[in-house]
């Protein structure tokens, strides 16, 4: 007697749409708390739904987009376990970028790629990109999570979101506006942020042998709470500073480090100084260099070094500035001055030692 053979499925090839589905239904709460007016329709429709006409207020509005991941940080939240703090990180990468322009924050969707759908995994991955944007004062409209088996492996996921903003034509900030004098205010970062995540775990893994559970006293916790903490977000701050005082330009400061990213805003014929004096990294960039024997300017190429944000402001609105962070619970100092930039190659400089 010949034996009957099973079809093929999706489901036996490693797919199940129907933890898809419960996925879906567990996220839903979260996606709810980020609507604005603006949005129509809910979660699960083909495409995310937003009503242009709400930028009739425009006399001649720019769309600007942006859209990123959060790199190899996933890998931390996977190993710990926890997956509901990631989405602040996405939503950082996307919107912060966006409002470097000057753009209010209108939407975003999100893209989660799994090895195998775990409802619940899944819905506190949304959790937390729905948190951070209602952080970012944005909706959260729409997004796709795809099954991948065999490409990932079963707890193996990743991340990506894009986002839009608005600006009116005439208040749209960048290099134009700098001028010779201007202020260089820096806003503190919580930590590495998003960037430099394979540097740091080639370092404090690979070569000092440390582990996520380690107490690190320098820390104050364990080194996998401290990778962990999720990225600030700027945008709100950022908004409220360009209502408060004149700002010029906005640096999110990512990839690349403090000063490639900041001359990405500097003009042709001027130049940003940055004193390392006026600020102390975090401990954990001293551990990073110490543990990898990783050069001061190599350090400073790839991360942060304590500084998330930068604006750039006349002298006559530093203090303002300074005052609208502040009661925004925002770390912020003057860094730095803008400049002719004579012999200077670069756009952007760090200048001396780094405080304490």
């Amino acid at each position: 007697m010949t034996e009957k053979t099973t079809g093929a499925s999706y489901a036996a090839a490693g797919v199940d749409i129907e933890a898809g589905d419960r996925a879906v239904e567990l996220m839903k709460e979260w996606v709810k708390k980020t609507q604005r007016p603006e949005v129509l329709g809910g979660l699960g429709g083909f495409a995310g739904l937003f009503d242009a006409s709400a930028l009739k207020r425009y006399e001649r509005p720019l769309l600007a987009s942006a859209t990123d991941g959060v790199g190899t940080k996933v890998d931390i939240a996977r190993q710990l376990g926890v997956y509901d703090t990631i989405g602040h990180d996405l939503v950082a990468m996307v919107m912060d970028d966006i409002v470097v322009c000057g753009a209010e924050p209108l939407f975003m969707t999100d893209y989660i790629c799994v090895g195998k759908v775990h409802p619940e995994r899944v819905a506190a991955i949304v959790k937390g990109i729905a948190e951070g944007c209602v952080l970012a004062g944005c909706a959260l409209v729409g997004g796709e999570t795809a099954e991948h088996p065999g490409l990932l492996g079963p707890d193996d996921f990743d991340v990506a979101g894009a986002g839009t903003g608005v600006v009116e034509y005439d208040r749209l900030l960048g290099a134009d506006r700098i001028r010779t004098g201007d202020a260089v205010i820096a806003m503190a970062s919580s930590g590495l942020h998003s960037n430099g995540y394979s540097l740091v775990r080639h370092v404090l893994f690979d070569r000092a042998g440390m582990s996520l559970d380690q107490h690190v006293e320098e820390l104050g916790r364990t080194l996998g709470e401290e990778l962990l903490e999720p990225t600030k977000i700027y945008s709100l701050d950022c908004m409220a500073l360009t209502r408060t005082a004149e700002v010029h330009a906005y640096s999110h400061i990512t990839g690349g480090g403090l000063a490639a990213n900041l001359a990405r805003v500097i003009p042709d014929h001027l130049h940003a100084t940055v004193d390392r004096g006026t600020w102390t990294p975090g401990a954990i960039f001293d551990l990073v260099g110490k543990a990898g024997q990783v050069e001061q300017l190599e350090l400073e190429k790839t991360l942060n070094m304590g500084v998330g944000m930068m604006a750039v402001v006349p002298q006559q609105s530093v203090e303002v500035a300074l005052t609208a962070l502040a009661d925004r619970g925002v770390d912020a100092w003057v860094a730095g001055e803008i400049l002719d930039r004579g012999d200077h190659a670069e756009g952007a400089t760090l200048t001396g030692s780094y405080a304490g």
